[in-house]
């Protein structure tokens, strides 16, 4: 007698058939769905990664098959033979193999299900703690599986797009030298080197060059980078990148690649054609423009900067704005920056609504939200800068061009916290009234950020990491004004989003020793921490740049999840945890021994 596996096969997926193939006799597997008894019919939805079928088990097809499909339950895993019928007018026009149904001549059952801690459903309402618990059955739901069927396509596709543009796949190590610096590290114990760690890679970027200075030229990877960070919606302290470096290249060569694996993707998972070149903003006009690095390009509503305005007028009469501009300080001057929402699209907020915004800034660090809604004649209403006088009002509505209806949106102080307020009220406003464009793909390149930036205790720390050049034309004010130097770096956007982010690296030794001295590295230092990076520099190195994509971030997008949980297999939760598994854990004495590590203040097992 035949026997399921051995000599019944799988013909097809459970999304398969149509109506082109009524009247074959057909094998699915799958798991139950759902089971109906129609008292006589039993008919159940045969569910796998390949979509949904209807089975119907009839005593006339085969009393055996029939007999025991009254023992089937939601998540049996089964094996089903039988023929495809079309299902007339009864077709299902929801799923995609509606019009037919399989007439099932020979059942197996593979094995059994418990009763299912929640519904496995797109439509289930299930907690997500519990389906992180149950991480298997959640990741049988249709949503999720179609998620890492399209996150597979990822892979495949750049693969296919850096193989053809000539890219070697090679390995780096995940244990690694800890170089503090960037992110925190995970560390992991020696056990073969007692009091010794290794740290968990945060990036393959020094390997990557140490390839470069070997002559493998054009590198690539899909990596798990790891770092030991507070957690949030889209950050998990393991994650996937598109790796890639280049030699002999300049900003633009890196910039053409991934344009290419761009376009591929998009259209391999999408089959939409994406254009290019993609358009290029400098960070500086990024930030004066849209108060952001990673800006949505979607919709338009740019900031404007009325500092001259209010500087001629001392004030205009409202004294915030007169001690905001003659504020001194170490950072940058200080600014006053608005934002113009139109009359169109005002009408849209109430005046509760508009008042409740002082609220959300506040969350954002600022000490509240100036404001007013444009009346006849230009005036003024509904403002709390009643002190202002008409001459500078009437300047700032003719600088931010001000309309009846309009309502206008005000911060001023350090450029950072007031870009970072209108930026992010820009964007609060713009999904709560909805007129951010659905279905749109805006793709930016942010170029010439900043090489340094100010740490928390004021001191100039990288931007991005101490091996990205300089521009050419900055080096000259290393020294002398490190701060307004620009570096060779580049980031690509897309609807508010950074989805890689990449330099032209320092490949001459004289600058990086300059560079390295302006963070306040000293060369000793230096060499404890990057010291077989700078011995391969001695030996030749190229001129080389490169990128690195985040994979999890492309496939929520691409997916259209709304968390990097729905796109990550076995994610982290907030504290850090893996539901499914239970990790992090406890250890035994024994291993702590072993590793000659004791636990302090804490208790083990």
């Amino acid at each position: 007698m035949p026997e399921f596996l051995k000599d019944i096969k799988r013909t097809h997926d459970c999304g398969a058939l149509r109506g082109g193939d009524v009247g074959a006799t057909v094998v699915l597997f799958g798991w139950v769905a759902s089971r109906r008894d129609h008292g006589g019919c039993v008919f159940i939805d045969l569910r796998d990664r390949g979509g949904i079928t209807q089975v119907v088990f009839e005593p006339q097809t085969s009393a055996e098959a029939h007999a025991l499909s009254s023992e089937l339950r939601s998540e049996f895993c089964v094996g089903v033979r039988g023929v495809v019928r079309s299902r007339g007018e009864r077709k299902n026009p929801n799923l995609p193999t509606g019009e037919i149904e399989v007439h099932c001549t020979d059942l197996a059952v593979f094995s059994r299900s418990d009763t299912p801690p929640f519904e496995i459903g797109d439509d289930a309402n299930a907690n997500e703690s519990i389906r992180l618990k149950h991480r298997a059955l959640d990741l049988r739901r249709p949503s999720l599986q179609k998620n890492f069927l399209l996150r597979s396509q990822i892979y495949q596709t750049a693969r296919r797009v850096l193989t053809a543009h000539k890219f070697l796949e090679i390995e780096t190590p995940f244990l690694v030298k800890y170089t503090p610096g960037g992110a925190r590290n995970f560390l992991v114990p020696s056990r073969l080197s007692p009091g010794q760690f290794y740290a968990l890679a945060e990036s393959p970027q020094l390997f990557k060059q140490l390839f470069m200075v070997a002559g493998f030229d054009r590198y690539f990877q899909i990596v798990r980078c790891f770092r030991d960070e507070d957690l949030r919606q889209d950050r998990q302290p393991e994650f996937t990148q598109i790796d890639l470096e280049m030699s002999f290249v300049v900003e633009e060569d890196v910039q053409t690649v991934v344009e290419a694996l761009i376009v591929g993707l998009w259209k391999d998972v999408l089959g939409i054609d994406v254009v290019t070149p993609f358009s290029r903003l400098a960070y500086k006009d990024a930030m004066s423009l849209y108060g952001s690095d990673k800006p949505d390009l979607r919709f338009g509503l740019p900031l404007c900067d009325v500092t001259e305005v209010v500087r001629k007028h001392d004030g205009g009469g409202v004294e915030m704005l007169r001690q905001a501009l003659s504020a001194k300080g170490a950072g940058e001057a200080p600014v006053v920056k608005g934002w113009r929402l139109p009359a169109a699209e005002a009408a849209k907020l109430s005046n509760v609504e508009i008042d409740k915004l002082e609220e959300f800034v506040k969350g954002l660090g600022a000490r509240g939200l100036a404001r007013a809604r444009i009346g006849a004649g230009g005036a003024w209403t509904r403002s709390p800068m009643k002190a202002m006088r008409e001459a500078m009002r009437n300047d700032l509505n003719a600088a931010a061009g001000l309309q009846e209806g309009d309502v206008f949106f005000l911060q001023f102080g350090a450029p950072k916290l007031a870009h970072t307020v209108l930026g992010a009220l820009r964007l609060h406003v713009a999904n709560k009234i909805g007129i951010v464009p659905a279905g749109q793909w805006k793709f930016a390149w942010v170029t010439e950020f900043p090489l340094f930036e100010r740490g928390d205790d004021g001191k100039l720390v990288a931007s991005h990491h101490p091996f990205t050049s300089p521009m050419a034309e900055d080096l000259e004010r290393l020294e002398s004004d490190p701060a307004s130097v620009r570096a060779r770096a580049y980031d690509l956007v897309l609807n508010g989003n950074e989805i890689a982010g990449g330099s032209i690296r320092i490949h001459r030794g004289d600058v990086q020793s300059r560079v390295f001295r302006a963070i306040g590295l000293s060369d000793e230092d230096a060499r404890q921490k990057f010291g077989f990076l700078l011995d391969a520099f001695r030996h030749g190195p190229p001129p080389h740049g490169g990128i690195a994509a985040g994979l999890d971030r492309l496939a929520m997008l691409l997916c259209g999840a709304d968390s990097l949980r729905d796109v990550i297999a076995f994610p982290k939760t907030q504290k850090g945890t893996d539901l499914c598994t239970d990790a992090p854990s406890a250890v035994t004495n024994k291993q702590l021994d072993e590793l000659h590590i004791a636990l302090v203040g804490l208790d083990s097992k």
